[in-house]
């Protein structure tokens, strides 16, 4: 099924029609004095002298440079910073909400003990000495290897801490959360044989070739996609997006294809075929040839993915995928994407290496408008750290996952119980992890769980002892650039007001830990502050970031061409198949990612709430999205209650009927069903949808490479 521009002028015009009369507008009026400057808790600003503080936002992995406004010494509105060259002034809602996340209700205010099945408030000294003294115990029985550590992202200095402190005790289980990073990390790994992960240089890109990536939807930098969104229009850059779902980026693209869920990877192939089997792929780029496998690549192309075969999986006519190929072969700066919705779930090997596969073959690799492989940041020094008899030993066992996947840990922390003791930082993987229940019971079967979190989430709720961190907005740290940027920036976020409770900045509190352990574990960790450490371990970046708030660690495009192994595309490895079988669920249920609703550690704030509009969100009902074809089938009208099902659980929803999404799937928004009490405008929102996902354990990479189930529905 192809939809181009002119086919759908006359839905353009009925959607911007729509975005008039619809209720967001009056959503936003509504109960104005409930998210304002009439919440009970929020401190209203006295008059006085009007100042501007920098910082850096840490809410998604976009990472922008913030100006705070502030009255008599109290924020009172946040704006893009300037010229901060992730963002240069933009900023999104949820940036633009962020003063709410720092008098939230469901901020922890001290440390807390649970005590059964509530928790009480204790100094912070109690409740570092109890960390310290069980880690030292757990250490002293010699299960050292059966500590582990999730936190939200890996790079930068407050990471740093955690996976050195788990070192000096003697364990690898260092994991952060699993994102299409890591999946990008594996694709150049087999396919490039270096260690890093790929950025897109879409500012100057001439044809984007997009599956299912969601540029308008939240994808990587919001602000900086947004941007090179407009810029592609004026410079009459095609993008060409393909998903089953009419999405904000599928409407704004220049072509959309609607491809069967879960055939992107074929349909990339099938392409490939088109541009080895014409001769258009780019030899001259590869100054010594192709690298091993490509014999055999374009002989297993030639017999298992004609355009005509393809075009029976995906749904795409076999004329346009050789037109979209040649098209994109012929461009002087084409580039293809993969990392479904915002990227925050890793998606399949079999994908990233297929559409990678397409780069390749034009020869974009490092090249201006190109695919850009971006080494890893590692502009910290550390020094090395003091082993022990006791760490040495155990160090050389393996890690619980291999892969490095959080989904591949709690299954196996599930299914093992030998877990026991877990660190958790600004991550929320009971919440944010598919098959969210089976990961909260794995949580919970762990003998010691200390949370570092702000908030009193899913996952700080099945927590032994909390260690409540600042906010983004009352916190120093380096924060790295992530998420498919095409430049290196290190930012640095500084407190632009004093912590409104008694929290601490969690490396502050890793520090003090460790030197309450003494031994070798206190001997690594020679600085008496995290803000002494910052400083000492940013090493030359040092400078830049304390005098203009951010470094440009890269931001030309490397010189190297890199050689190509295309043994790993060459052995197709199998497709991965959504949970459940066809006979017993019908239908695909595949997630919906929104840019007003944060899908990541930290829930939206009322703000971002508020403008969610009905058909994603109806009072505390999840809208399930569905072709009026399938509706029909299912004996179902708009608007009706029904029962969501899938191999993993049920959830009661509304309908909500939409012709731009493919018949056979549904969709449902992601981020929603937080089960946050203390904070009555975001908790019991909807549903969440991870809940009813499953994990399909990818084997050629280790992670959890699903995105969608199988579901069948029925009015409640």
């Amino acid at each position: 099924m192809k939809v181009d521009r002119r086919s759908f002028l006359g839905l353009g015009l009925g959607a911007a029609a729509g975005v008039a009369v619809s209720p967001v507008a009056w959503k936003l009026m509504d109960d104005s004095s409930i998210w304002t400057q009439n919440w009970p808790w929020t401190p209203v600003p006295r008059d006085g002298e009007v100042t501007f503080d920098n910082t850096v936002c840490s809410l998604c992995p976009g990472n922008c440079g913030l100006s705070v406004r502030k009255i008599d010494g109290r924020p009172v509105k946040i704006e893009g910073r300037d010229d901060y060259p992730v963002n240069t002034g933009g900023v999104c809602l949820h940036g633009v909400a962020g003063l709410q996340y720092l008098y939230d209700p469901s901020r922890i205010k001290s440390p807390l003990k649970r005590i059964g099945d509530t928790f009480e408030q204790i100094s912070w000294d109690e409740a570092l000495e109890l960390v310290a003294t069980k880690l030292a115990e757990i250490r002293d029985a010699g299960k050292a290897d059966s500590i582990a550590c999730v936190t939200n992202h890996g790079m930068g200095t407050v990471p740093g801490l955690f996976q050195r402190l788990l070192t000096a005790l003697g364990s690898n289980n260092f994991l952060s959360m699993d994102t299409m990073d890591k999946a990008w990390e594996k694709t150049l790994e087999k396919m490039h044989g270096v260690h890093g992960t790929l950025g897109f240089d879409l500012e100057n890109a001439e044809f984007i070739l997009s599956f299912g990536t969601g540029f308008i939807e939240g994808w990587g930098s919001p602000v900086s996609n947004f941007k090179a969104n407009s810029s592609r229009k004026e410079r009459g850059a095609a993008l060409i997006q393909v998903e089953p779902r009419l999405s904000n980026t599928a409407a704004a693209a220049d072509t959309w294809l609607a491809a069967n869920p879960n055939t992107e990877a074929d349909l990339a192939l099938a392409m490939a075929n088109v541009i080895i089997s014409n001769n258009l792929y780019n030899t001259g780029y590869y100054v010594s040839g192709f690298g091993p496998g490509f014999d055999e690549l374009a002989a297993m192309l030639k017999e298992n993915y004609s355009p005509e075969a393809v075009a029976k999986t995906t749904g795409i006519d076999a004329a346009v995928i050789v037109d979209i190929a040649k098209r994109f072969a012929k461009s002087n700066a084409p580039v293809a994407i993969a990392g479904k919705g915002k990227g925050s779930t890793p998606g399949s090997a079999r994908e990233f290496a297929a559409v990678h596969l397409l780069n390749c073959l034009a020869g974009n690799i490092n090249t201006k408008g190109g695919a850009w492989i971006l080494s890893p940041q590692d502009y910290e020094q550390w020094p090395a750290v003091e082993m022990d008899e006791v760490a040495s030993q155990a160090i050389e066992k393996p890690a619980m996952d291999p892969a490095g996947s959080v989904a591949g840990f709690f299954a196996k922390a599930g299914a093992e119980k030998t877990v026991q003791a877990l660190l958790i930082s600004d991550a929320n993987p009971c919440y944010a992890l598919n098959d969210a229940k089976a990961i909260t019971k794995a949580v919970q079967d762990i003998p010691f769980v200390v949370s570092f979190s702000s908030f009193m989430d899913e996952t700080t709720r099945q927590a032994d002892v909390v260690l409540p961190s600042h906010t983004f907005l009352e916190r120093t740290e380096d924060l790295p650039s992530a998420a498919g940027m095409a430049r290196r920036v290190t930012g640095l976020a500084t407190p632009v007001i004093a912590p409104v409770f008694n929290t601490k900045n969690p490396g502050d509190a890793i520090l003090a830990i460790a030197k309450a352990m003494e031994g070798t574990v206190g001997e690594s960790f020679p600085w008496e502050s995290y803000e002494e450490c910052l400083e000492a371990v940013t090493g030359d970046l040092w400078s830049d970031l304390s005098d203009q708030g951010y470094a440009a660690v890269q931001e030309t495009a490397p010189a190297t061409r890199p050689s190509v192994d295309f043994s790993f595309v060459a052995q197709n490895p199998a497709p991965v198949e959504a949970e459940g079988t066809e006979a017993d669920f019908s239908l695909i249920l595949v997630p919906l990612d929104n840019v007003r609703i944060a899908t990541g550690s930290v829930a939206s704030s009322p703000f971002a709430v508020k403008t969610v509009p009905d058909t994603v969100l109806a009072g505390k009902d999840s809208l399930v999205e569905m072709n009026p074809e399938t509706a029909r089938a299912n004996k179902l009208s708009q608007g009706d209650l029904a029962v969501l099902e899938t191999p993993k659980g049920k959830a009661t929803v509304k309908v909500n009927l939409f012709e731009g999404i493919m018949p056979g799937v549904i969709g449902m928004p992601r981020g929603l069903g937080h089960a946050m009490e203390e904070n009555r405008y975001v908790s019991g929102k909807g549903v969440n949808i991870n809940e009813l996902m499953g994990p399909v354990m990818d084997a050629a990479s280790g992670l959890d490479a699903a995105w969608g189930i199988r579901a069948k529905i029925s009015r409640a």
